[in-house]
């Protein structure tokens, strides 16, 4: 009987000590699980603030972009118009006084377009986006183009726009993109290529989207052909390989050996 019992206080102080022994693990794992979910949420959070950083990086880049294609195209028209109302104040004041209304009319439509884009950064305060002056314009668009082309044929650059496939919706970034492509090769000729001429072609093809924009001009093997914005140092054709980049696509701007400029871009489009 003795012996038992002391059989029995040996495994009891035995099991007490292996239990002593969990319950101080277990509080061990507990304070490790713990930190280590408390280091966890200290990296999501660390890495939502990076993601919230890059995000606002890339829309100051995107902002950035919108403005220097809105700026410069509609001034560049606003240059050419004035420039061109000048010289027939005295002889042609019809003339002159259209192409003054055209300036007028670039400088409405940049006014527009940048009330557009600084409303989506800073709507007004009591909600209302219809407040002045003919309100706020529909984000550019290829369906949207004939206004570009007539502005840029009005400004003394005749433009042929041909157009293979079936047209369809577009993401509206690649919308976007396309419509900027061939609005900064216009411009582009408009102020390089004076007494030309340019074609743009759009194919829509199963997978692509694929953008063609030619300008006559000087051949480079006269000599008389000046470099142009995109020969690899223009901010405008660089910004728009960035854009094409987005959707992995690729843009090519060069002069051609012809004379004139060629803009080509290939953009990929998810098949509808």
């Amino acid at each position: 009987m003795g012996s038992a019992t002391v059989w029995l206080g040996g495994a009891l102080a035995v099991a007490c000590a292996v239990a002593a022994g969990l319950a101080v693990a277990y509080a061990r794992a507990r304070r490790r699980h713990r930190r280590a979910l408390e280091e966890r949420g200290w990296l999501l959070e660390r890495e939502r603030e990076s993601a919230a950083r890059t995000a606002v990086d890339a829309e100051r880049a995107r902002i950035a972009r919108e403005l220097h294609d809105i700026v410069s195209h509609n001034v560049s028209l606003m240059i050419v118009q004035a420039s061109a109302a000048r010289e027939v104040l005295a002889t042609m004041p019809e003339e002159a006084a259209a192409a003054l209304a055209a300036v007028e009319g670039a400088g409405r439509a940049t006014m527009t377009e940048l009330r557009h884009l600084l409303g989506v950064l800073a709507p007004p305060a009591d909600g209302d986006d219809d407040g002045d002056a003919g309100g706020l314009t529909p984000q550019p668009s290829l369906s949207r183009l004939t206004p570009l082309i007539d502005r840029i044929a009005f400004a003394g650059l005749p433009v042929e726009v041909r157009i293979s496939g079936e047209p369809r919706p577009l993401p509206s970034g690649v919308d976007v993109t396309a419509y900027r492509i061939i609005q900064e090769a216009l411009t582009n000729a408009l102020k390089h290529g004076a007494g030309g001429s340019a074609e743009v072609t759009i194919r829509y093809a199963e997978r692509t989207l694929r953008i063609e924009v030619l300008n006559t001009g000087p051949s480079v093997l006269t000599g008389g052909a000046r470099p142009q914005p995109g020969d690899g140092a223009g901010r405008g054709l660089l910004g728009l390989r960035q854009r094409v980049g987005v959707y992995v696509g690729d843009l090519d701007g060069r002069r051609r050996l012809g004379g004139g400029y060629r803009v080509r871009a290939r953009i990929p489009v998810d098949p509808r």
